[in-house]
């Protein structure tokens, strides 16, 4: 399995680690708890101590990247070698977003191996609005039921302006939802209906995102996400190139 991560920088985990003689994890969400906790010490060479607090901005089993972000955040609270933060991080879950790179966005990611299995240009800037459809849904490690992207993946390498990147996003979320489902997803319909360019969606998890252009967002597209039954709507900006 490889994939093509849709960054977004306003939304991760704090995660905050103070000495203690015993380990402790303080996480009223759920994401992280004192096993995967510990892992994630031991495979970053770390001692099994301290009290670690843990705030996602975003609900856990989203498909956002939620899991991984706090494992990135306590690495770098532990003061850990960057380089050793995505095999620990594979240690913990099993499988990785690319979280812990300076532009997640900018490779190919083996998600199971945790590593980069190639450079990309960096995607177009763009604007998105998104949000959860659906039930969360936590990340099997041995799930690989996923759709072939190989092709979308060569048309991506060759630097696609925006409407080309958006309808390679788009391919990929309906390839997926044919595979996996679920059914009536109004995603597809909402894009349509607001002008998007195209539209995205995890590959696990509820998580859903229209793709514009940065100058060309209509009034209105986030509450006609939550009338659509959509949680957690926001927008932000993505992507960009030097």
């Amino acid at each position: 399995m490889a994939l093509v991560t849709l960054a977004c920088p306003i939304k991760g985990a704090d995660v905050t680690w103070q000495d203690a003689p015993d380990l402790r994890v303080e996480d009223a969400s759920g994401l992280l708890d004192a096993g995967r906790a510990a892992t994630m010490l031991a495979a970053l060479g770390v001692v099994l101590r301290g009290r670690i607090s843990v705030a996602p901005d975003l609900s856990p089993g989203g498909g956002a990247g939620m899991s991984t972000a706090a494992l990135v955040a306590l690495a770098r609270a532990v003061g850990a070698s960057e380089d050793r933060i995505a095999q620990a991080c594979l240690a913990a879950e099993g499988a990785v977003d690319p979280l812990m790179l300076d532009r997640p966005d900018a490779v190919v990611w083996a998600p199971r191996a945790a590593k980069v299995l190639t450079a990309l240009p960096p995607p177009p800037a763009a604007t998105i609005i998104g949000g959860f459809w659906g039930p969360p849904e936590r990340t099997d490690a041995n799930d690989m039921r996923f759709p072939p992207v190989g092709d979308l993946i060569a048309q991506w390498t060759l630097g696609p302006d925006l409407p080309a990147a958006a309808a390679i996003a788009t391919t990929s979320a309906e390839r997926t939802t044919a595979l996996r489902g679920p059914s009536g997803d109004p995603t597809a319909a909402l894009a349509t209906r607001l002008g998007a360019l195209g539209w995205a969606r995890s590959h696990t998890g509820p998580a859903r995102a229209l793709v514009f252009s940065p100058d060309d967002v209509p009034t209105g597209a986030e509450a006609a996400l939550t009338q659509a039954g959509f949680t957690d709507v926001f927008s932000f900006k993505t992507g960009g190139r030097p």
